[in-house]
């Protein structure tokens, strides 16, 4: 939803889930739960495409020692492997926690075409989780970051890229 002034408020709109819906995220919900029985973080996702389950995922970061082992992540990757291929286009990823950016990115990067979440950034919060926190550091200017975000471009800067046009045997994506 946007603010009067046209930028992100982070809010969505909440709707009632059909039924197939539902069913996804109870999905997504259960193995949310389950992880945390097991010593996990509390997300859980699932990607479904023509009707069928892709794959599913659970938050590994603490278990795997990886930042990036969030569910709906770990879910991208088991569907981009049963599928054979890094687009998930004309899919569904039901994750039981709206997307943080990182996992929203790998979203984005996916091809997906819908997410559908259950609890929000708030709920995440709530439990201790930074998702709000990253939204609203991506609100302000770099300037402000208490990470610094520094461009150091030597001369052959762009030359991956240029190797990149150049090469016949690249797969666009």
């Amino acid at each position: 939803m946007s603010g009067s002034d046209g930028t992100d408020t982070g809010m969505t709109t909440a709707v009632e889930p059909d039924a197939v819906d539902a069913g996804y995220l109870a999905q997504a919900i259960e193995l949310a739960k389950q992880n945390v029985a097991d010593g996990g973080g509390p997300f859980g996702a699932v990607i479904v495409r023509d009707g069928a389950v892709l794959a599913t995922g659970q938050n590994r970061v603490t278990r795997d020692l990886d930042p990036t082992a969030h569910a709906e992540v770990s879910a991208i990757r088991a569907a981009c492997q049963v599928v054979g291929d890094f687009s998930l286009a004309g899919a569904t990823l039901y994750t039981s926690c709206e997307p943080c950016p990182l996992c929203l990115s790998a979203s984005l990067w996916a091809r997906l075409d819908r997410v559908v979440f259950a609890a929000d950034r708030y709920d995440a919060a709530r439990g201790g989780f930074d998702d709000l926190a990253f939204y609203e550091l991506f609100a302000t200017p770099r300037s402000e970051w208490s990470m610094a975000i520094d461009t150091a471009r030597p001369e052959n800067a762009a030359a991956p890229f240029d190797a990149w046009l150049e090469a016949d045997a690249r797969t666009d994506y």
